[in-house]
């Protein structure tokens, strides 16, 4: 080996985003490297990240996972898209699906036909040109069909449901079949290099001292490397996002068996609903300023589809991010690099997303700044992108009836986001930038789940006969529909395929 290749990995943490990363490493490193992991048992994990969205296909691919077995281990459930109640006004509800809407026509997307046909007051609803937000509504799921290409049914797009603790355990089992060693401790102090300020190693309540190269912080909310240690900084976003807190409560299975996420809006915040074989995962996330915990934790009690099957957890959290989330020889990831309230799904994406750009980005012993510069780049592009778009759920609101929906309504928002919503409500017209996270349809659907209807079509609509209009959004909408009718329901197929 190269006299400058880094030798030792250590990751301090366990969880999803240590066992993610060091299951990850272990594959794709195929035993150049020693990758070592710790974690303590005592300290225990958040373990609620339990809904995800497509992009961790791509995670499960790397690794060679195979799905059902996969979605077995983890007692898991499929998902098309997130349903949102209530975000718009109170008996509001849309979905936001996954996946392609309708087809594009020449060069313009679907969507901007249907605010045509909308004007003229012959639109159905937009949900029934989406096959995702379709099946959805209908309990409905199958996987895309590969052989399919010209049917809807060969564009359907799905993420998964399952339980973030077996989900861990999994990939533990998984990283140390390749190679990983687990070591069961405390970190109680970690030591600099004085010339530099490099991490050199930590320190168990045991005594033993644990030398490395790459350092990677998996240690949660605390940072115990990146900042305790090496005091890199935070952004605090909380005037954007000001929920703070958050009460987890598992409850039994409901008969509600749904292919999605709901997020239903409160007083001063949002419930979550998570169908897993075994379970249902439910939160309450809240404002402190606006709400005290014994209400919040009242609320989400009222407001289960079961009965409670553990205490509740209760969390507190800042939304932001690491100003670094590379320092020095340290790369933190998941919690310890920052925090994006579970609303889209994109914890466990953020982990995946950020250990693959390490492994793009795989340092040597000298540790090039230009290396380590352009990995914060990217990560903060991510993060300041993904962040807009939950914001995004709370500004674009009719909300007044609690001084939480009047707060988050008025708001600043940033640039960024300004410039996004004002250039569909003028013509419905909306560009991803560079590689961020969340699809033109993504950004469509929720803008007009959220009330933000253009105020005019985009004019070369308008080169095509209403007739033409009204025919291309009739068939979307028929073949969708038709393909939906042959679907087998959400709970027959994970009885069929994947029952754990």
């Amino acid at each position: 080996m190269d006299e400058c290749a880094l030798k030792r990995i250590l990751i301090v943490g366990g969880g999803s985003a240590g066992w993610m990363t060091a299951a990850l490493f272990a594959h794709l490193f195929q035993g150049v490297y020693e990758i070592r992991l710790i974690e303590s048992e005592e300290i225990g994990t958040v373990g609620v990240g339990e809904a995800t969205i497509p992009a961790i296909k791509k995670y499960n691919e790397l690794l060679d996972l195979d799905e059902r077995e996969f979605v077995r281990q983890t007692k898991g459930t499929f998902k098309l898209g997130i349903q949102f109640n209530d975000w718009l006004r109170p008996g509001s509800r849309y979905i936001h699906g996954f996946g392609v809407i309708g087809q594009d026509l020449g060069w313009l997307r679907c969507h901007q036909y249907w605010l045509k046909a909308r004007a003229m007051g012959k639109a159905s609803d937009f949900a029934a040109y989406s096959i995702n937000t379709a099946a959805a509504l209908h309990n409905r799921f199958i996987p895309a069909q590969a052989k399919m290409k010209d049917s809807p049914l060969g564009h359907i797009a799905h993420a998964y449901h399952f339980d973030a603790g077996l989900y861990a355990r999994f990939l533990r089992d998984r990283a140390e079949r390749e190679g990983v060693i687990r070591t069961e401790g405390k970190v109680v102090d970690v030591s600099l290099r004085s010339e530099d300020g490099f991490i050199e190693a930590v320190t168990l309540a045991s005594g033993e001292r644990i030398e490395a190269d790459l350092f990677i912080d998996c240690s949660g909310f605390r940072g115990l490397l990146i900042e305790q240690a090496l005091e890199t900084g935070y952004e605090d976003w909380t005037h954007w996002l000001p929920c703070d807190r958050a009460i987890a409560v598992p409850c039994s299975r409901s008969d509600d068996f749904t292919p999605y996420t709901r997020a239903t809006a409160r007083a001063a915040g949002w419930q979550w609903r998570i169908p897993l074989q075994h379970r249902t995962g439910n939160g309450h996330v809240f404002a402190s300023r606006y709400m005290d915990e014994a209400e919040a934790e009242r609320i989400l009690l009222a407001n289960l589809d079961g009965e409670p099957l553990a205490e509740p957890n209760r969390l507190r959290f800042v939304t932001g991010k690491r100003r670094k989330t590379w320092n020095r020889n340290c790369v933190a990831l998941g919690l310890a690099a920052g925090f994006m309230e579970p609303l889209e799904s994109t914890s466990l994406y953020l982990i995946q997303s950020a250990a693959i750009r390490l492994a793009r980005l795989f340092p040597d012993r000298s540790f090039d700044p230009e290396n380590i510069a352009e990995f914060n780049r990217q990560t903060d592009f991510e993060y300041e992108r993904t962040r807009d778009f939950i914001i995004l759920h709370y500004k674009a609101t009719e909300r007044d009836d609690t001084s939480f929906w009047r707060h988050v309504r008025d708001m600043e928002v940033p640039e960024t986001l300004r410039r996004k919503i004002h250039l569909f409500a003028a013509n419905g017209r909306i560009f991803r930038e560079d590689e961020e996270l969340f699809s033109e349809e993504s950004w469509i659907q929720v803008l007009i789940g959220q009330g933000v209807i253009p105020r005019r079509h985009d004019p070369l609509v308008d080169l095509r006969s209403d007739a033409e209009l009204l025919k291309f959004l009739g068939d979307i909408e028929t073949v969708i529909a038709k393909c939906v009718d042959v679907m087998p329901s959400h709970a027959e197929f994970v009885e069929k395929f994947v029952a754990s």
